[in-house]
């Protein structure tokens, strides 16, 4: 087992480590065979206050420290990452069920995110604005928010953390980040040591490991944060929006899809199903942007059908240790749960399994189906997992509504021989973000990433995250004698 799971299974407040106070302990497990890798006591509303004030006392001293001295923490949190990369890579791979390629996969982006977080420290400008008024001189000033929250999510918690943290972290602001409880070590405590070798200043990044059931609204109500970053479902996200509307918060939120790759009359067929066994299965379908629906021309559907589950089938389930598998376990039994009975559902109501994969424990193995009707509710939710539906169009006009008949819109793909009808067809599309002739899950650095509708609120990465973890401030300089009317 890592020595992460002993010996990072406590709370991280004002730079110390230290075990909760709560009244029961969130127990982690390897999702594949059931071993227990730490027991972490809850931390308590008591606990979520000391953190936020901690951070409070922090951040003024680190907001006006240089911003170059900023970047240098963050370079030496990527130097950490690079370092300690086979370490980090075992730790997704047991406490996720993650397989060696998502590993891999993950950690790329991670990197990457840190590359781009420390550039982002140096960023923020301000300006000097005109005024109508004689000898009246404005300045904006961009300035941190303060401290910020983060909740981040199981399937890709070293990174979905640090895609909040970092930036936040090196535009001068403090983070308290409240991981999933199914990914406290990855997800928390892991990235709260990173940052602490790396010479981060105790107090400005505080993790706390607990669950609702012990802290309520707490995390969000508390008066400290003025942001608080959030991905996961849209049903807590919808709670989390509420409740920060509520207590003037900014709420920034990354939330579910139900993202369609389609394949027109003109696709190349072999790369197209590449693109979408992909875009379904990886890390077991447990992705945002994954493509639930998987749309094909009338035209080309048997073919592209015969060719895509083929591929469905060649796929490994087992262990995600072996550095063959592809699928391995989903993250719970809850989650199992959930898609056997979605498998059930779908069958009920007169689809067909191309494939149907068997489950043990929390091994799910993927699943096809198609001849779902047309009004079915499945077809317009999120499917967490390895379940695929295959949809026969018409013509694009029917595959445009088809896709935009959902109430998400977070990503999607087009797969053409023209580049340009493969444009046409993504701009007329109701979400974030769209891809022609590529899969369904991408995210870069200095890219806007964020969608439409119950896919969220706000954008993440590159120059957008000035807009979300600062703040603008105009401060005017008379240089003469305003007149005033009395």
């Amino acid at each position: 087992m890592s020595p992460y799971f002993t010996d990072l299974a406590q709370q991280y407040i004002d730079g110390e480590w230290r075990p909760g106070s709560g009244s029961w302990d969130v127990i982690d497990f390897n999702p594949y065979d059931g071993e227990k890798l730490a027991s972490i006591t809850t931390a308590t509303v008591d606990e979520v206050d000391q953190a936020y004030r901690a951070a409070a006392r922090a951040q003024k001293e680190w907001a006006a420290a240089n911003p170059y001295a900023r970047r240098a923490v963050l370079e030496k949190a990527l130097r950490l990452v690079e370092e300690r990369e086979a370490e980090i890579s075992e730790a997704i791979v047991a406490e996720l069920g993650g397989t060696r390629l998502k590993a891999a996969f993950e950690l790329h982006l991670a990197k990457e995110f840190l590359r781009e977080s420390a550039r982002l420290a140096l960023r923020p400008e301000g300006r000097i604005i005109p005024s109508p008024v004689d000898g009246r001189e404005n300045r904006v000033y961009r300035v941190p928010v303060g401290v910020v929250g983060v909740i981040s999510p199981f399937n890709f918690p070293f990174l979905l953390s640090l895609k909040s943290v970092a930036p936040a972290l090196a535009l001068g602001n403090a983070v308290v980040l409240k991981p999933h409880q199914d990914t406290p070590v990855v997800g928390g405590s892991l990235i709260a040591k990173i940052f602490e070798d790396a010479g981060l200043p105790g107090g400005l990044l505080n993790v706390l490991i607990t669950d609702i059931a012990e802290i309520g609204d707490a995390f969000l109500e508390h008066p400290v944060p003025r942001v608080v970053s959030f991905t996961g479902s849209d049903e807590v996200g919808r709670h989390v929006a509420t409740v920060c509307a509520a207590h003037f918060k900014r709420s920034v939120l990354e939330l579910g899809g139900n993202s369609a790759l389609v394949v027109l009359d003109d696709a190349d067929l072999d790369y197209a199903v590449d693109a979408a066994v992909f875009s379904r299965y990886v890390h077991q379908g447990q992705v945002c942007m994954a493509a639930n629906r998987v749309l094909v021309d009338r035209s080309v559907a048997e073919e592209f059908t015969g060719k895509f589950v083929a591929k469905v089938k060649s796929l490994k389930a087992g262990d995600p240790r072996d550095p063959e598998t592809v699928i391995g376990p989903v993250i719970n039994s809850r989650q199992a749960d959930a898609l056997s009975g979605v498998v059930a559902q779908a069958l009920a109501e007169g689809a067909t399994a191309l494939v149907h994969g068997s489950r043990t424990g929390n091994l799910v193995e993927p699943s096809v189906l198609t001849g779902l009707p047309a009004d079915s509710a499945l077809l317009r939710q999120e499917v967490f997992g390895p379940v695929a539906f295959l949809v026969p169009f018409d013509g694009e006009e029917e595959a445009v509504r088809i896709v935009n008949d959902t109430p998400y819109g977070l990503s999607g793909a087009v797969h053409t021989g023209d580049v340009e009808r493969g444009v046409r067809f993504a701009r007329r599309i109701d979400t974030g973000m769209f891809h022609v002739n590529d899969g369904t899950v991408h995210d870069e650095p200095i890219v806007p990433f964020g969608g439409e509708k119950h896919s969220g609120i706000g954008r993440l990465n590159g120059d957008t995250l000035l807009d979300v973890f600062t703040t603008v401030k105009w401060i005017s300089v008379q240089h003469g004698r305003s007149d005033f009317p009395f």
